[in-house]
């Protein structure tokens, strides 16, 4: 699948369209680790463990710094196809066996590709930390491949795409954010192109897979009711093992500006109309990031927000209206989306920059400010409520900014003032610097 990048919540980032016994005996239950700690193994690895001790159950998570981003023309999909076939074999795993291996232990298994990462899920019973380490570095470096399982799942990304284009607001995220990044590699299909994926050999998946599943490319990530000193134990037996270089990462260009000529009209064999426009703004790591969450949130995150109140509600030009921010390690993107009949695309467009316009010149309140906050907190609150969601934000920080900057989060959004909030919509938003999709009904 796809990595969904997410507005505020656990580290800022994914859209589009792109899964024993302890060593040593039964883990120590007496103590939490009120943090998780970081490590770097010999061989370049990042480890990550965090004891969790709030039920028995591990979320081991391997996180690949290898995404749409580091793909040529000519490789388009090739991340994403990586991430569907790692769990189909290895030379000493035969296909379905991965799969009944992890039933039979009573976990369960999760993937995605984003363009900054690939991303592989494991909660298991914590018992069976070391049959899932183990797994997590089999498929990390072991992969097979088999010619049958490459060819039938080129048939499950036909799918996949066949999915989001016929879901019209998940392709017009796609779209949208498309032409907001295009000719960025951002812009780029994760799923690759349909000419592509059916010409795809076995050979080239394995070249580009060789190339880049190394562990300098990797972070494992460990949050559950165990030690540090079993996992640290356990990685390096495993996958502090392997070697080999990682390829520097192509150097990005930084995106580019947006302007009218990015306004796109796309028939679509729908009732309604559907209208999405997209702003340039902070990537992960940039300090605007926070002052860009509560404006989201203030824009267009709940019932109470300004876009819902004003376009929705009073003017009741759209059935429904949300605003989400993108944020990628190289760029980002504000995102407005709304369903409405066709009559009003031209009003609610209207309708909608006036209300970006009265941020930049008239600021928030401090009941928005802080309701944007609460909002917020709960959002984080429930996205890191489990194991495996810890293990998202750590996996998702150390590949796209810092594990410190997502441990401090919630302290640095908390801090943002009315001021910061309008300078960036200042910054940012401007009447004519966005990009525009329409769909429109044949």
């Amino acid at each position: 699948m796809i990595g969904i990048t997410r507005s505020v919540s656990i580290a800022l980032c994914a859209l589009l369209l792109a899964g024993c016994a302890t060593a040593g005996g039964a883990p120590s239950r007496t103590t939490t680790a009120a943090r998780p700690v970081r490590e770097v193994l010999p061989n370049g690895m990042v480890l990550i463990v965090h004891e969790h001790r709030a039920s028995d159950v591990v979320a081991l998570q391997l996180w690949v710094r290898v995404g749409g981003r580091d793909e040529s023309h000519e490789e388009l999909g090739l991340s994403h196809y990586l991430e569907h076939m790692l769990f189909k074999g290895t030379p000493t795993r035969p296909p379905g066996s991965i799969d009944a291996l992890i039933e039979g232990l009573g976990g369960t298994s999760n993937a995605f590709t984003s363009y900054d990462y690939t991303h592989y899920d494991l909660v298991l019973p914590a018992e069976h930390l070391r049959a899932g380490i183990e797994l997590l570095a089999d498929i990390g470096v072991n992969a097979a491949f088999v010619p049958e399982e490459l060819e039938s799942e080129k048939k499950v990304v036909f799918e996949e795409m066949n999915l989001v284009e016929d879901d019209p607001e998940k392709f017009l995220g796609r779209r949208l954010a498309e032409l907001a990044y295009a000719p960025h590699p951002y812009g780029r299909p994760i799923l690759g192109t349909r000419e592509l994926i059916q010409a795809l050999t076995r050979e080239r998946l394995a070249a580009y897979y060789k190339k880049r599943y190394v562990p300098r490319n990797m972070v494992l990530v460990v949050v559950g009711a165990v030690t540090l000193a079993e996992v640290h134990a356990l990685a390096a037996e495993t996958f502090g093992r392997r070697g080999g270089a990682a390829p520097a990462r192509p150097a990005l260009p930084p995106p580019p500006a947006l302007d009218r000529s990015r306004r796109v009209d796309v028939p679509r064999a729908e009732k309604q109309a559907y209208l999405g426009l997209a702003w340039r703004a902070a990537a992960t790591g940039n300090e605007d990031i926070y002052a860009v969450d509560l404006l989201t949130y203030i824009l267009g995150d709940s019932p109470s927000s300004r876009l819902n109140q004003t376009v929705r509600e009073r003017l009741r030009l759209v059935s429904s209206i949300e605003a989400g921010y993108i944020s990628s390690e190289q760029g980002g993107i504000v995102t407005v989306t709304a369903r409405l009949e066709p009559g009003n695309l031209d009003k609610a467009e209207a309708a909608i920059l006036d209300v970006v316009r009265r941020v930049r010149e008239e600021s928030v309140t401090e009941a928005e400010r802080q309701r944007a906050i609460i909002t917020a907190e709960s959002s984080y609150a429930f996205d890191i409520e489990t194991a495996e969601g810890l293990a998202k934000s750590y996996g998702q920080a150390e590949t796209t900014w810092t594990l410190e900057n997502e441990l401090a989060y919630l302290a640095r959004l908390r801090q943002i003032t009315g001021a910061q909030i309008q300078a960036v919509a200042r910054k940012y938003f401007g009447d004519d610097t966005y990009a525009r999709v329409r769909f429109l009904p044949k």
